[in-house]
């Protein structure tokens, strides 16, 4: 870190001016020299984008971008950036100040020699921030504002990491004590949080996270070099989508963002409509947000067109089904499908409960389908796990797989069984939600031990979200599918049989307004005298019981991944841990399910485990894989090391 720093104040005290020129992806400590020198004239190719993203890997710019960002775009700019690493474009740098000029990239050279000889001849060519109003310049250049903008910030970190995530706030600390110091004051600072955060486990674990990521993406889907360099994935220039519901337009509008045209096919013209319409409200809020332009917008929605007839999935490579959760009516719409389509096209199905090699066997050409399962909302969500049925050939697994990468997922390549992979663990986590709340009688409780732990939100507000009628027809499908060990917990049964909906109906474990959650409904579960006896004996008793929650919640999960790993529905631990950050939001500072698993030790998973078995039954019935992996002395990663996309 201090020759990093030393390189580049040589550089920023040079005595002659100094431009950076940048054109395409300039982030990190490529950002950090940029800002070491004078001007930083960019081009406006839209490859170009700018960011500081060491905060999603745990550490901070420590070579000087925590110092000099700041004094050159001002404090609340530069917050932005420093605390969520997200990358600007051209036009977003040169508006807060950051770009001297923006040139197009065809003229890059020609640009900075004219940009050169302006400096020469004594033109002011200072960058120019965007004219800010009166209370943005008083919170950016006096004591007091700067004071209100890093404590409001502070608050919304917390608020948004839990205090999990350290970098944003040593960040915060530096910006507090040294934003009207000396610069070398503030690099040294720089250079010690950065030594502290590189070894901690947080750091660590996002790292590793990362590495996880990029693995997927480089990846073809295929186990084995052999399969992977004698397979090509077929290109994909055109897709259909069956079913035009919420689901089949959000992945229609998806695939129309990324350039691709695409078909809805439904039965009925209403809901033709109603998916275009879906599909317009997403491109319109991403115009709100910026992310398009109305005429890109205008461009995307175009490449979207439907109709009730096959024919219009003629000329499509890839056909994704996401229609009713009924088998044959699955069955008999895939067969329809294979008539209609041309003899390479690819069929995929969206289930997230149903047996992809049922489905298989209802085409003549099973070895063209595998499972493409997009989480809801489809536009948010970055996760597909393409599901491998026995009969699903290499080029159907790859093409599907650079399909997803294409459209900007993040895939998993997992095999057929009940739930796949992410709701078969997710599972067992909310039906055993549903045990705790009978005996501890608090949805609060419940999911405030669950978001302290790290997850984004509680088991309750993520069955309201998915929801209680959907959370019903998925968990009876993984009782029926993986046997009474996963019976329904008797009040989520009841609970199911209510009117009740979640978020879209208003009313859930929670009540809704607009949308929006407004607290616990009173009447869902009457709080009964556990927890309020552990309140009444204070903070110790209170904890124990927390420990208590948590444990069983994590576990579950955990034995649920070992099953699912021995079952060979994923071949590696790097790949649940991957797919469960991705799907369900596990927390990526502890790492991932399994390797936060491993800190703890099959043989002390074990134990815990045995002693809930003993307490509460067969729930927790240790998996064979977990008695095993503590025999022999070995983790999950040791066991299970794999590679990500393979």
């Amino acid at each position: 870190v201090l020759e990093g720093q030393r390189i580049y104040n040589v550089l920023a005290s040079l005595p002659v001016p100094t431009v950076a020129a940048i054109h395409g992806v300039c982030v990190g400590g490529g950002l950090e020299r940029s800002l070491a020198c004078d001007h930083r004239v960019v081009t406006d190719s839209e490859k170009t984008k700018l960011s500081l993203p060491e905060v999603q890997l745990g550490i901070l710019p420590a070579w000087g971008g925590t110092t000099r960002l700041p004094r050159l775009v001002g404090l609340q700019a530069a917050l932005d950036l420093l605390l969520t690493g997200r990358r600007i474009d051209a036009r977003k740098a040169e508006r807060m100040g950051l770009a001297s000029a923006v040139v197009p990239s065809a003229g890059l050279d020609d640009a900075v020699r004219t940009f050169i000889r302006s400096l020469q001849s004594g033109s002011d060519v200072r960058p120019r921030r965007a004219r800010r109003r009166l209370l943005s310049r008083v919170l950016d250049d006096t004591a007091p504002g700067r004071w209100v903008v890093l404590r409001s910030a502070r608050r919304r970190v917390m608020a948004t990491t839990g205090g999990h995530y350290p970098a944003p706030l040593r960040i915060l600390d530096i910006l507090r004590e040294h934003a009207g110091g000396s610069v070398a004051e503030s690099l040294a600072a720089e250079a010690r949080a950065a030594a502290q955060l590189l070894v901690s486990p947080v750091c660590k674990n996002l790292v590793h996270v990362f590495h996880l990521r990029e693995d997927a993406r480089k990846g073809t889907g295929l186990e084995g070099s052999a399969a992977a360099a004698a397979t090509q994935a077929r290109p994909v220039e055109a897709i259909g989508v069956l079913g035009a519901g919420v689901m089949g337009g959000g992945i229609g509008q998806l695939a129309a963002a990324r350039g691709i045209p695409v078909y809805l096919k439904d039965i009925r013209h209403e809901a033709i409509t109603s998916g275009l319409q879906h599909a317009r409200s997403l491109f319109d809020k991403a115009v709100e947000r910026r992310r398009m332009t109305p005429l890109e917008a205008q461009q995307a929605q175009e490449r979207i067109s439907g109709g009730v007839e096959y024919h219009g999935l003629s000329q499509a490579d890839l056909v994704v089904e996401a229609i009713v959760e009924n088998m044959e009516v699955k069955k008999a719409v895939l067969a329809e499908t294979e008539a209609s389509v041309t003899s390479h096209c690819v069929l995929a199905t969206n289930t997230s409960s149903l047996s992809v090699n049922e489905m298989a066997a209802a085409l003549e050409h099973p070895e063209r389908f595998c499972g493409m399962h997009f989480f809801n909302p489809v536009h948010r969500m970055p996760l597909v796990e393409v599901v491998r049925g026995d009969r699903t050939s290499d080029e159907t697994v790859t093409t599907v797989y650079r399909l997803a990468l294409a459209l900007g997922k993040i895939p998993v390549v997992v095999g057929d069984g009940p739930g796949f992979l992410v709701n078969r663990i997710l599972g067992p986590y909310l039906n055993e939600a549903g045990f705790l709340l009978a005996e501890f009688a608090s949805v609060e409780e419940i999911d405030r031990v669950a978001r302290a732990f790290g997850m984004p939100m509680g088991p309750f507000r993520l069955i309201d979200e998915v929801g209680i009628d959907i959370s019903r027809h998925a968990g009876a499908a993984l009782h029926e599918g993986l046997g009474d060990r996963l019976s329904p917990a008797p009040l989520l049964i009841d609970v199911a049989r209510t009117k009740r909906l979640g978020r879209k109906g208003g009313l859930g474990f929670y009540r809704y307004e607009r949308g929006r959650a407004k607290g616990v409904d009173p009447e869902v579960y009457p709080e009964l005298a556990l927890v309020k006896d552990a309140r009444a004996k204070g903070d110790a008793r209170i904890e124990e019981l927390r420990t208590s929650i948590r444990r069983r919640l994590v576990l579950a999960m955990v034995n649920e991944a070992a099953r699912a790993l021995e079952d060979g529905i994923v071949a590696s631990a790097p790949a649940v841990d991957l797919a469960m950050i991705m799907g369900t939001g596990f927390p990526p500072f502890r790492g991932g399910l399994l390797r936060f698993a491993d800190t703890l030790h099959p043989r002390g998973l074990l134990d815990r485990l045995h002693a809930l078995h003993e307490v509460v039954g067969r729930r927790f019935e240790p998996a064979p894989l977990l008695v095993r992996l503590a025999r022999e002395d070995r983790t999950f990663y040791q066991a299970f090391p794999g590679t990500v996309g393979a």
